[in-house]
């Protein structure tokens, strides 16, 4: 799809200088751009690139200045580059309707706009609501609900009686609703304790790859408005992630524990069970976090600690080999005396 500047930055909120009736077919970075393409500058070095290269137009800030070809301005050019992205390269649109192969209980309510892909299967009583798209080889369990304009891509699994917002995007090989690991030693057995639950999944949240949220074992476990979850993530049983989270690549999330509204765990975080972790709170990547966490404050580490405790325990740790360099000389000297100052017993 092509725009003229003018037509992009009236869609952008931003303001044209320079020629506004040039074309533009697609957005790149500066070292890719050719003529007819867009690219972008969200800071002074950037735009240095983009001046040098070949594009036919750069989206700016406002307050990078003067321009000496096409520039759109805009209040914030990385939030109107991801803008810019979705107008070039629109999502694939599914038609309304039943795939032959899909197999849908008489008991489902399924909009007439809504798009059930190829073999699908959809439970007794799942109500499925407008412009939803189930891609293909996907499964919804009995008694779900699927809000407006959400989507599943291919092979993901709802369990029953889970429900997920409007808008909400799930990514292929993701299990929504699977049992929550829960069992009871007894006569020498692991007893498995039934897990009851369901999950809720709130307006607007995102779910990436082989991502798996367990069900709650009485309750529901809850994740919030416009949380983003990455692919190869673990979310436990009765676990409660706030809003406008975001939990990155291969973090585990045990079971009961509270995450605060846009709290942000980098990548390999683990959560043990049973934690309040507070509004906007960052974990470091790789961290292991056992305690409760306040409001605001940032931890890594492995147990975590708050940042300035954990990096001077870090530092200490960079001066161990020549500390013990240092005792090691120390007890050379100190050793032929070792018996006056320290006499045996």
């Amino acid at each position: 799809m092509s725009y003229t500047a003018n037509e992009l930055a009236a869609l952008l909120n931003g303001q044209v200088i320079g020629d506004g009736s040039v074309i533009l077919n697609r957005i790149m970075p500066a070292g890719n751009a050719v003529q007819g393409d867009l690219t972008f500058a969200e800071n002074k070095t950037f735009f240095t690139q983009a001046i040098n290269s070949s594009a036919s137009a750069i989206l700016v800030d406002y307050d990078i200045t003067p321009c000496s070809q096409t520039c759109i301005q805009v209040p914030h050019a990385r939030v109107a580059f991801a803008r810019a992205l979705a107008l070039f390269f629109p999502e694939p649109s599914f038609q309304p309707g039943i795939h032959p192969t899909a197999v849908v209980a008489s008991s489902a309510k399924v909009d007439p706009t809504a798009h059930i892909g190829p073999h699908c299967i959809v439970g007794e009583h799942v109500v499925i609501r407008s412009r939803v798209v189930l891609q293909g080889l996907n499964s919804v369990g009995d008694n779900c609900v699927i809000g407006e304009d959400s989507r599943l891509f291919p092979n993901v699994t709802v369990y029953h009686q889970c429900q997920i917002g409007k808008r909400v995007r799930i990514h292929s090989g993701t299990v929504i609703g699977s049992d929550g690991f829960g069992y009871v030693f007894n006569d020498g057995i692991h007893l498995k304790i039934p897990q009851v639950g369901n999950v809720i999944i709130q307006d607007d949240v995102e779910i990436g790859a082989n991502t798996t949220i367990d069900r709650g074992a009485m309750e529901s476990t809850l994740i919030g408005f416009g949380s983003k979850i990455d692919n190869l993530v673990q979310i436990a049983h009765n676990v409660t992630v706030g809003e406008h989270s975001i939990i990155v690549a291969q973090a585990g999330v045990a079971g009961s524990t509270k995450l605060g509204r846009y709290v942000v765990l980098a990548g390999q975080v683990g959560i043990a069970g049973h934690l309040e972790i507070g509004d906007r709170v960052t974990v470091a990547a790789q961290s292991g976090v056992m305690h409760n966490i306040p409001d605001g404050q940032k931890w890594l580490g492995s147990p975590a600690q708050p940042d300035k405790e954990a990096k001077r325990t870090i530092l200490a740790t960079f001066k161990l080999p020549e500390l013990m360099k240092r005792v090691s000389k120390l007890e050379k000297i100190t050793e032929p005396n070792r018996s006056t100052i320290l006499p045996e017993p």
